[in-house]
C-alpha cells in the first residue's frame, strides 16, 4: 500500500514527532542534570557529559519522528 501523504498527514505526523521529542528531550535532560548534579560535574566535564548523551538523544530523536511519519501516513489508520 502506498503512504497517505496529505497537508494534514503530514502536519499531524510534524506535531506528533515534535510532541514525542520534548517529552524525550525533557526525560534525558532530567538524567543528565541528575548524573552532573550527582557526580559534582561542572565545566568541562559536563561538557564532555552532554557531548555524550548527545549521540543517543539524536537516535531517540531519530526514532520519534520516524515512528510518527509511519503511523500518522499509513492507510491502515485513516
Amino acid at each position: 500500500m502506498q503512504r497517505i501523504k496529505t497537508v494534514k498527514t503530514l502536519t499531524r505526523a510534524a506535531s506528533a514527532a515534535l510532541f514525542l521529542v520534548v517529552q524525550a528531550l525533557i526525560c534525558i535532560g532530567t538524567v543528565y542534570w541528575a548524573i552532573a548534579e550527582t557526580l559534582g560535574m561542572a565545566g568541562t566535564a559536563a561538557l564532555v557529559l552532554g557531548g555524550i548523551f548527545a549521540v543517543p538523544s539524536l537516535h531517540v530523536i531519530i526514532i520519534a519522528v520516524r515512528m510518527a511519519y509511519e503511523a500518522e501516513t499509513d492507510p491502515a489508520n485513516q
